[in-house]
C-alpha cells in the first residue's frame, strides 16, 4: 500500500519574484507619501493658526481704547490711550443733550472735568425722577491721535461712571469714577448715539 500523495512544489519564477518586490516597494512608497502628506497638512494647519493668532494680536494692538483715571477729589478724569505708542492730539466730548448742549473740545490735555456736566446732570436726573446715587453717563468721544507717524481718528461711545454725594443748600456733589467702552466706529451723528443710550437708561416710572 502506497503512502499519501505529495503535492507538487511550484517555485516562483524570477519574473514573479521581481513583480512581488515591485508591488511591495510601491506599497511602501504609497504609505510613505501618505505619511508625508499628513505631516504637511499638520504643518500647514499649525502655520495657519499661528498667522491667525499674529493677526489677532496685531488687531488688538492697533485698537484704540481710552482709559479714565480719576484724581483724588473725583472732579477730573484723566484720559489716556491704553497703548502708550498712541499719542492723543485732540478730542471732542459729547454729553447727552439734556445735560450739555454742545461738545467740549480739548487739545493736548485729554480729560473730563466734573464742571462740564455737574449742573446739567443734577437738573436732568431731577427732571426724569432718577434718585439713584450712582450711575453711568453715556459720552461720545472723537479722538484724533498719532500712531506710527500717521494721524488717525477714533469715534467711540463710552460710559462715564459717577457717584452723587449730598451737600447742604447745594446740589449733590458729583464725583467721577471711571470710563468703560461701549462701542467703537460710531457714525457721524454722535449726539444721536449718546442721547439714545441716555434715554434707554432712564428708570421706569411706576
Amino acid at each position: 500500500m502506497s503512502g499519501p500523495r505529495r503535492l507538487p512544489i511550484r517555485w516562483l519564477t524570477l519574473a514573479e519574484i521581481v513583480g512581488l518586490a515591485a508591488l511591495a516597494i510601491a506599497g511602501l512608497g504609497y504609505w510613505d507619501a501618505r505619511r508625508e502628506r499628513a505631516q504637511e497638512d499638520r504643518e500647514r494647519a499649525a502655520a495657519a493658526q499661528e498667522r491667525q493668532a499674529q493677526a489677532k494680536a496685531g488687531a488688538l494692538k492697533l485698537t484704540f481704547v481710552l482709559t479714565g483715571d480719576p484724581n483724588p477729589d473725583g472732579d477730573r478724569l484723566r484720559l489716556a490711550a491704553a497703548h502708550p505708542e498712541q499719542v492723543i492730539q485732540t478730542q471732542a466730548i459729547t454729553f447727552p443733550a439734556a445735560i450739555r448742549g454742545e461738545a467740549v473740545e480739548t487739545t493736548g490735555n485729554p480729560r473730563i472735568e466734573v464742571g462740564w456736566l455737574e449742573g446739567g446732570l443734577a437738573k436732568a436726573l431731577r427732571e426724569r425722577g432718577d434718585k439713584r446715587t450712582q450711575g453711568r453717563l453715556p459720552v461720545g468721544i472723537v479722538t484724533v491721535f498719532i500712531e506710527d507717524g500717521q494721524t488717525k481718528t477714533d469715534r467711540a461711545l463710552y460710559l462715564l461712571g459717577y457717584s452723587l454725594h449730598p451737600r447742604v443748600l447745594r446740589s449733590d456733589k458729583v464725583e467721577l469714577e471711571g470710563l468703560s467702552l461701549v462701542r467703537r466706529g460710531v457714525g457721524e451723528d454722535m449726539q444721536a448715539a449718546v442721547d439714545g443710550v441716555w434715554t434707554r437708561a432712564a428708570p421706569q416710572r411706576p
